[in-house]
């Protein structure tokens, strides 16, 4: 069938306007019956259409859906035809996915290209799709996805819509990716289309990289709008989102602000001799001495390699959900080791892969006949050099990042690219130079081997500068070309107040630097003298401090900081990031490791815990309805022997071998379910020959708290995860857009719970921790020592405030604050008492 008769594929008569399916699968059936009716498939087809929902996403974007069958079922196309069913109210298709005009497709070749390409085209026209939504005539449908027509430069109006509120950006930054993702969060809870204005530019509230194209900054004043059946509960809504967040952004502005006028006012180190030297900007401040490493520009060439759109089409969404699922992964262990500002980057990284402009750019260059992977990569340079644009530096870094992320789908795409530079590192620390690095990078650095960074690119504002400063790496951002000139192994001195590196120093340099170092590191040497003494209240009460790691190489960073040992090594992390699970070997070296990274001290690891927020993609573990409700940490455990059984014995293994540790198993509800897993222990520990460990459970249900005095009896120690223990208390999920700040663990429904696990605890002689949020709160933890808990486990860099807040109160004073909090009404009436202790 020829492309260019286009009126044959899409007809009037197969075309329903106000249809009103009452679900997904009816209006499937609804447009497959208007196929079968007009010839176009066997009745059999039918079926192929419900097949193809369960192993993809048919879910174009833009109130877009587009029905297909499965490849292998063509045979049962008599006729290619695309049947139209128009839904002026919507139907839902996936969670948060809404389509308007449900587009079913039965192709015998490629005949329904031209087709696609209108379609992605016309998604860019927000009032076009409007029309086609709500239109009378079939004529006009037929009209629109038959004739050809040219993409604007901005597919919104620049007007408001009926329900809107002006704002003024008061963020110090600008609407950057941070701000600009808890918008986008917000939008999506509503049907209706939402967009900002800037002058005469408008963007979709649910898109992120529309949002930041709009270069909006400090002074600049806004429109927000929404137009639909909630449009002023949306804007309710988003009114209350962005002037709340105004508040942290003034407040990590003027903290930015104090930390370069510490930097300014600091002593800085001045070279002996005169040295050739790249200047360029402070990312973060320290002095690095060591031999550089250049890292040559790489300019990716992506191999153009066509397929079926369907196949293309497949490989994309299995690449987009999985890297959907490491970035998270990502966003959770940055979370843990650096912080939730830090962590803000990689969350903001997976609401880029939600912007439908990348998807939609995408197809349509395979929908010209190109291969998936360079479409991709097409789609992301231009949506990154359009930002880069802008010409704001802010959101020139924000290309970075689309970039970034956009590598890491390409990685998923086409293994068989060069995109892991990091990985061949000498053995020796050096300095790292590179055109750019990107966040990615730069938070899974190993600072064994990374004395400094200095980059040809990038700003202070940029997100790798940001995870430098919290790795406490020197680094210089914004150099010259010339920097990838350097020959690897010149010896440089990077200082990273200045923002300069020098090249061949004299003998007296390198003597006056290290001098300066050693000073830095006596000065450091102190702090973590400080950090090393026990958490002891002024009345001699010991609380044990321990760190939330997840791997060996972060043990280091981890004692730095004050930790007593490790209270929750996430053995999840070796399983994802990778296209098949980790062997016994493999997983008894890395227990092992850790073992021997913290010489002694102890080491809690914890089972595999898959399931509710954390999915593995290789482990091709079902899709659930309700995830937190579902097979999740032990309860996978017990359904998979393939799982649990290596890792027990991995465990084993590396206890026999010398590790310190104690084993513990997540999302416990009941005494069966701890027999069961305790049985499979001991007989693996009596096969091995290997030493009795402690084995504990994570207190995370309500169900396990109350019935702490019971399961107490067949476990060695509780560690209560107070930030599921509050998400199933309150009925919050935790990372819910509108209600997630609500989910406080400070709440006296949840600290009744801790005392009730406490109180069961010691009944039978047992140790409770914490290693949930509220742990590295100082005030949190003040009321955890006050309601009986031992052992506090938290992201490393909290350690220091916690330690120092405990030393200044004693446990009678802990206990009073406990008590009044469990009298508490609120979690806010709960924080009330902070000035108490």
């Amino acid at each position: 069938m020829s492309l260019s008769s286009p009126s044959s594929v899409v007809r009037p008569e197969l075309v329903r306007l106000a249809a009103q399916p009452v679900d997904k699968n009816d209006a499937i059936a609804q447009a497959a019956q208007m196929l079968v009716a007009a010839g176009c498939i066997d009745p059999a087809y039918v079926d192929s259409f419900y097949r193809r929902e369960q192993v993809s996403n048919t879910f174009l974007g833009h109130g877009v859906a587009i029905p297909h069958g499965m490849v292998e079922d063509r045979a049962l196309i008599r006729q290619t035809g695309v049947a139209v069913l128009q839904v002026p109210q919507g139907v839902d298709w996936n969670a948060g996915q809404q389509a308007r005009l449900v587009v079913a497709i039965a192709a015998q070749s490629d005949a329904h290209i031209a087709l696609l390409r209108r379609l992605t085209r016309l998604m860019q026209d927000d009032a076009a799709m409007v029309d086609l939504f709500a239109t009378g005539s079939a004529a006009v449908i037929v009209r629109a996805l038959s004739e050809d027509r040219a993409m604007g430069a901005n597919g919104i109006a620049a007007q408001d819509l009926p329900e809107c509120f002006a704002w003024t950006v008061d963020y110090p930054n600008g609407l950057h990716a941070r701000p600009a993702n808890a918008w986008v969060e917000a939008a999506k809870g509503f049907s209706s289309r939402i967009q900002v204005r800037l002058g005469r530019e408008a963007a979709d509230a649910k898109a992120l990289v529309p949002l930041l194209q709009l270069g909006a900054r400090c002074g600049d004043a806004l429109v927000i709008s929404a137009q639909g059946e909630d449009a002023a509960a949306a804007i309710a809504r988003m009114r209350t989102v962005i002037t709340r967040l105004s508040s942290q952004e003034k407040a990590d502005a003027a903290q930015a602000e104090r930390r370069e006028a510490a930097r300014a006012a600091r002593p800085r180190w001045q070279p002996v001799s005169s040295l050739p030297r790249f200047s360029g900007l402070t990312a973060s401040p320290g002095l690095a001495v060591a031999p550089v490493h250049v890292i040559a520009e790489q300019r990716l060439m992506v191999p153009d390699v066509p397929q079926s759109l369907v196949e293309g089409g497949n490989r994309l969404q299995q690449a987009l959900i999985l890297t959907q699922e490491s970035l998270h992964t990502l966003a959770d262990d940055t979370a843990r080791r650096l912080g939730e500002t830090e962590a803000a980057i990689f969350k903001a990284h997976s609401e880029l892969l939600n912007d439908p402009e990348l998807v939609t750019l995408t197809c349509q260059m395979m929908v010209d006949g190109h291969g998936v992977a360079w479409a991709w990569h097409q789609a992301v340079e231009q949506l990154a050099n359009r930002l880069a644009a802008v010409g704001s530096p802010v959101l020139a870094a924000r290309a970075a990042d689309i970039r970034d992320v956009g590598r890491r789908v390409l990685a998923r795409l086409e293994p068989s690219l060069p995109l892991g530079s990091l990985t061949a590192l000498p053995n020796e620390p050096v300095i790292l130079i590179a055109e750019d690095l990107s966040p990615s990078d730069t938070a899974g650095l190993d600072q064994e081997r990374i004395a400094g960074l200095a980059t040809a690119l990038g700003g202070p504002t940029s997100h790798t500068a940001i995870l430098a400063r919290t790795l406490g790496l020197p680094a210089m951002v914004g150099g010259d070309s010339g920097l990838l000139s350097i020959a690897s192994g010149t010896i440089g001195i990077l200082d990273g107040d200045l923002g300069c590196l020098y090249l061949n120093p004299t003998a007296a340099d390198l003597d006056s630097a290290r001098q300066w170092q050693q000073q830095l590191a006596d000065q450091r040497a102190a702090e973590e003298q400080q950090r090393s003494l026990p958490a002891t209240t002024t009345d001699g009460h010991r609380i044990e401090i321990a760190a939330n790691i997840n791997r060996a190489d972060q043990a280091a960073m981890a004692l730095s900081q004050g930790a007593d040992g490790v209270g929750l090594m996430r053995t999840e992390f070796l399983f994802l990031e990778r296209d098949h699970a980790p062997d016994e070997d493999e997983q008894a070296a890395a227990y092992l490791a850790m073992g021997q990274a913290l010489d002694g001290r102890p080491l809690i690891v914890r089972a595999l815990d898959i399931g509710g927020d954390k999915q593995v993609a290789h482990l091709k573990l079902p899709r659930e309805e309700n995830p937190f409700l579902g097979v999740r940490g032990s309860r996978l455990l017990l359904r998979s022997p393939d799982l649990l059984e290596p890792q027990v014995r991995a465990l084993y293994r590396a206890a026999r071998d010398g590790a310190a540790l104690s084993i513990m198993f997540p999302m416990i509800t009941s005494v069966s379910e701890i027999l069961s897993l305790r049985e499979t222990c001991e007989q693996i520990r009596q096969e091995l020959q290997a030493p009795v460990v402690p084995v504990g459970i994570m207190v995370e249900v309500p169900a396990a708290a109350m019935m702490a005095d019971v399961l107490a009896r067949h476990v060695d120690f509780f560690s209560i995860g107070t930030n599921d223990l509050t998400q199933y208390t309150l009925a919050i999920d935790r990372q819910h857009p509108d209600l997630a700040a609500e989910a406080d663990s400070l709440h006296p429904a949840v600290l009744r719970l801790i005392r009730a696990t406490v109180d069961g605890a010691k009944a039978h002689g047992r140790w409770v921790g914490v290693c949930g949020g509220i742990a590295g709160d100082p005030f949190g933890a003040t009321v955890l020592l006050g309601l009986g808990v031992d052992e506090l486990s938290m992201t490393p860099r909290d350690i220091p405030a916690v330690k120092a807040r405990l030393r200044t109160v004693s446990l009678a004073q802990a206990q009073q604050v406990a008590a009044q909090a469990l009298a508490c009404e609120t979690a806010d009436a709960v924080r009330t008492l902070e000035g108490v202790a």
